[in-house]
């Protein structure tokens, strides 16, 4: 469903069914879209958290005014670490918790640009975080105290080398609990898919295409670390 998350900021909530879930509360999690916006694919991830037992909501960051004014502005925050859109997800993640069917455990995930909020925003109140793909910040000390991550790459991500390794040496060396793996077959996007038409081929040769067997097995190893750190 679609609901106002903060003022003029739009956002599209998904529930548990009890029938599977079982009674409220439930955890909750916070979806960041990637640079596409709030598209058919992120509707879908959301609604699979539902599914997964979680209150999930995604904020749309494009929903303050013109599409691009919007997307420069939420980059610009991204690479400041700090800005609207962070308050944004601030004010998301405080939504979930303060509701009556949540527990007030959260979580976040985000894809592409998503990924690279929700590594930043590790360290803003969440009880776990599970970027795709995210840029590491270039100021790595907002990790000092960053809840839990689990963090997924593709190691035919051309614009990722060497990320994957990076974090994993900059959450070990931090004490930080963590999960990251890079995937051999995959490229950016592995866990998106992309109503891209005709585009499709033009975004396979670009390393932005959907990779069946990692997404699902970094689904698995989400839905196991958040069931650990947050609760299921």
């Amino acid at each position: 469903m679609d609901i106002s998350v903060n003022g003029a900021l739009r956002g599209y909530l998904a529930l548990p069914q009890r029938e599977v879930a079982g009674d409220p509360p439930w955890p909750g999690v916070v979806v960041v879209h990637d640079a596409f916006g709030m598209s058919e694919d992120t509707r879908n991830v959301t609604e699979r958290f539902a599914t997964a037992g979680y209150v999930a909501l995604a904020p749309d960051l494009f929903s303050r005014g013109g599409v691009m004014r919007c997307i420069k502005s939420v980059f610009r925050d991204l690479m400041a670490g700090q800005g609207r859109a962070f308050e944004d997800l601030q004010a998301a993640r405080r939504l979930l918790a303060e509701r009556e069917d949540c527990t007030g455990k959260v979580g976040v995930v985000g894809f592409c640009m998503g990924g690279g909020f929700a590594l930043v925003a590790a360290s803003g109140g969440f009880d776990a975080s599970a970027p795709y793909y995210g840029q590491l910040p270039k100021d790595l000390s907002v990790l000092d105290d960053a809840c839990p991550i689990v963090a997924s790459f593709g190691r035919r991500d051309p614009a990722l080398k060497g990320a994957a390794a990076k974090l994993e040496t900059e959450l070990t060396a931090r004490g930080i609990p963590h999960d990251v793996k890079e995937y051999p077959e995959a490229g950016h996007s592995f866990a998106n898919q992309l109503a891209g038409g005709p585009l499709n081929k033009l975004l396979k040769v670009a390393g932005l295409s959907f990779h069946r067997e990692s997404s699902e097995d970094a689904w698995r190893r989400v839905l196991a670390f958040f069931a650990q750190h947050l609760g299921s």
